[in-house]
């Protein structure tokens, strides 16, 4: 039993669209990643997701609105809802989900992460 420092994890991180494992509970993965640009329009069938802004803020697109989160901010996308993540500038996340999620859920692609490197 250690304490996590986010920005220390953070500092870590060099790149965009790649999760890393910051710690786990109860089946649950918190993990970190940095957003730059679009991502993949997809959904999760079988997992909630929590997305907690630490740094910067981005735009939350789903089929009907966009929610834009800034930081200290979080949102709660229920399973089934399709949704993609925008950032025009670099924005730090914490995510809170089943360790059996998948990052890009229904939609397999080049952004897919099978394996997610703990930190």
């Amino acid at each position: 039993m250690e304490k996590v420092n986010l920005f220390e994890k953070l500092s870590l991180i060099h790149d965009h669209w790649n999760p890393r494992i910051a710690g786990s509970l109860n089946g649950q993965h918190v993990k970190l990643v940095k957003f730059k640009g679009e991502f993949v329009w997809h959904k999760h069938d079988h997992e909630d997701e929590m997305f907690f802004v630490i740094k910067g803020e981005f735009n939350m697109e789903l089929r009907d609105r966009t929610i834009v989160l800034k930081e200290n901010e979080f949102l709660i996308i229920p399973r089934g809802v399709e949704h993609r993540p925008v950032a025009e500038h670099e924005v730090s996340v914490m995510l809170f989900e089943p360790a059996s999620t998948l990052n890009t859920g229904d939609t397999r692609g080049e952004m897919t992460r099978d394996t997610l490197e703990k930190i």
